[in-house]
Parts: C-alpha cells; sequence; structure tokens
C-alpha cells in the first residue's frame, strides 16, 4: 500500500526513549544490594576475639572489654593466679585489684590476660574490684568483677591477727596479757602472731594464764633466738643475712643486735617485702614496743639504731 506523502507506517516508528533515570535507578540497586550481601561476609567476626562491624569503606574494631576473673577468691596475702576473660584484651599492660597493683601481668591471647593478685592492704578480709589497664586507661566492662580476699593459709592468719593487735590499743591482753613492764612485748607478740600461724605449744616454748606463766623462750629475746636455733630443724628453720633478703618472705622472724655484741635486743616478724624499681629490696616489719605495721628493715638499723644488725629466720611456706 502506498503511504501517503508525510505518513509514518505504525509498524515501522520508533520505540519511545525509555527515561535514563530508571536505569540508572535499577543498576545502583543492584549494587547496593550486592554491596549488602558482600558486607555480611566481610564483617564476621574475627577468630581472635575481636568484634567488627560495618564501617565507611573498611571494618571497624570493637573497644577491649573485661568481662571476668577467676577464681572470685583468693588469699589475703597475695600470690593467687587470677585469669582475666574479655575481648581485645591484648594491649592490657597492667591490672589493679582493689587500687593495688597485681604483679606477672601476661597477655595469653586477645581473649585473656593473667596476673598475681597483690595482698590486701593490711591482711585483713576484704573485697577488691579488678581492673585491667591499657596504659592510665581502664579497660571497659559492664559491671567491674571484683576478687573476695579470704583469710585461707597459716601466713594468712598469722599476718592478719599481726596487722590487727600491733597497736598498742589493740594488743590482745584478754589472752596473752603484755610484758613491757619487764622488757618489752616484742616477743611476746612475735610468738603469739606464730601461734596464729599454726604452732603448738611445747614444754619449752609457752605461754599460759595472760603470760604471767611462760617460758624465757616465750618472752626473752635471747632465749626465744636461742631456742629458735635449737629447733631450726624441728620447724624448717633457714638462717638468713640481711644480704640474703631476696630470699626473705612475709611471715618470716627478724631478729635485731643493736650493739653488735652478739645480744639480740628486738625481734618483729616480715609484714611485707617489696621490690623496687632500682632492683633494691625493702624488707617491711610489724611489731611491738615501737608498734609498727610496716617498719623499714634498714632505716631501723641506719637511724632507728645506728651501726645496728639483724639477720632472718626464714620459715617454710604454709
Amino acid at each position: 500500500m502506498l503511504a501517503y506523502p508525510g505518513t509514518v507506517t505504525p509498524s515501522l516508528r520508533p520505540a519511545p526513549a525509555r527515561p535514563r533515570h530508571r536505569i540508572l535507578g535499577a543498576m545502583v540497586a543492584a549494587a547496593a544490594a550486592t554491596a549488602l550481601l558482600a558486607g555480611c561476609a566481610a564483617f564476621a567476626p574475627a577468630d581472635d576475639g575481636r568484634s567488627l562491624v560495618p564501617g565507611v569503606g573498611s571494618g571497624v574494631e570493637a573497644s577491649p572489654k573485661l568481662e571476668a576473673v577467676s577464681p572470685a577468691a583468693a588469699s589475703v596475702s597475695g600470690g593467687d593466679t587470677l585469669t582475666l576473660t574479655g575481648s581485645v584484651l591484648d594491649e592490657v599492660d597492667r591490672v589493679t585489684v582493689g587500687g593495688r597493683e597485681a604483679s606477672d601481668v601476661t597477655v595469653v591471647s586477645a581473649t585473656e590476660v593473667t596476673a598475681v593478685s597483690p595482698r590486701t592492704e593490711d591482711y585483713q578480709p576484704d573485697a577488691g574490684e579488678v581492673i585491667a589497664w591499657i596504659g592510665e586507661t581502664p579497660v571497659a566492662t559492664d559491671t567491674a568483677p571484683t576478687l573476695q580476699y579470704e583469710v585461707v593459709t597459716g601466713v594468712d592468719r598469722q599476718l592478719s591477727y599481726a596487722l590487727k593487735h600491733w597497736q598498742r590499743e589493740d594488743y590482745n591482753l584478754a589472752e596473752w596479757g603484755e610484758l613491757n613492764s619487764v622488757g618489752g612485748d616484742c616477743a611476746n607478740f612475735v610468738s603469739q602472731t606464730l601461734i596464729q600461724r599454726g604452732w603448738e605449744m611445747t614444754d619449752d616454748w609457752f605461754s599460759y594464764d595472760q603470760s604471767a606463766n611462760r617460758t624465757a623462750s616465750w618472752g626473752y629475746v635471747p632465749a626465744m633466738d636461742a631456742w629458735l636455733e635449737a629447733n631450726a630443724e624441728r620447724y624448717g628453720l633457714t638462717k638468713l643475712t640481711s644480704e640474703q633478703r631476696d630470699q626473705v618472705k612475709i611471715g618470716d622472724i627478724v631478729m635485731f643486735d643493736w650493739e653488735r655484741n652478739g645480744t639480740n635486743n628486738h625481734v618483729q616478724i616480715v609484714s611485707d617485702v617489696v621490690h623496687n624499681d632500682d632492683g633494691s629490696i625493702s624488707v617491711l616489719m610489724v611489731g611491738h614496743n615501737k608498734d609498727t605495721d610496716f617498719r623499714d628493715f634498714d632505716e631501723t638499723i641506719t637511724v632507728d639504731w645506728p651501726g645496728g644488725s639483724g639477720y632472718f629466720w626464714s620459715i617454710p611456706a604454709a
């Protein structure tokens, strides 16, 4: 059929142009769907305890978090290994318990850190908040874990007793009396702490009736030292010089000779051993007469009694 001039056969008419924005919109939607699927796989939790969350262009690491500590209880004297668990803990460099520094902090993995518990302030039962630190920043936690301090060992009982009764107003007079009127109460007090540690009175070391009936070895320093010497094997005692203080432990006995004339004048109990940053070791003591809780050994023989000397009876841990 012949077409009239200026007309177009319907079957040969060009299709109407589709708007470009619809095509671009479909492409963008498809790309977004692909990116969403890819993102679910890309941001799966890592095996090392880190958790990644979606971000712009790459994953963002979760913040460190402390979740728990075990065991839940430890000795008031310290020395127990604690295990802290959580996530992203691999930069932890300090741990404190009740505000006191734990020792031997070791990062085992991103989810586990170990540390050795410090003692309590005065060897009394208490609860201490456990905090992990990265530099000066505490690691976040939903509920701060706590460590319950308990009297567990013989040394715990000895030091808990000593730090409870070292001041004159807190002497245990009802049970042991005091001997200041007959030369000093230092040996009487040390003997009391050894009873708390688990030692038992013998025929040659005893005190009854508020120390009215007692042996010299119980309340007189030279006699006590001689008795310790005679019973060193029985109690597993080791005599240490002041230069061997790296072997000294809390609960050990300290003997002093103020005039260096071979006669001991004073006795105390080791209440702490501090390893200083300069490599030196400070021995601190609790005792009566000059009633003190943490008296410094070196200051005692240089300032309090210049020229004096001292040594230690080391007792096996109990």
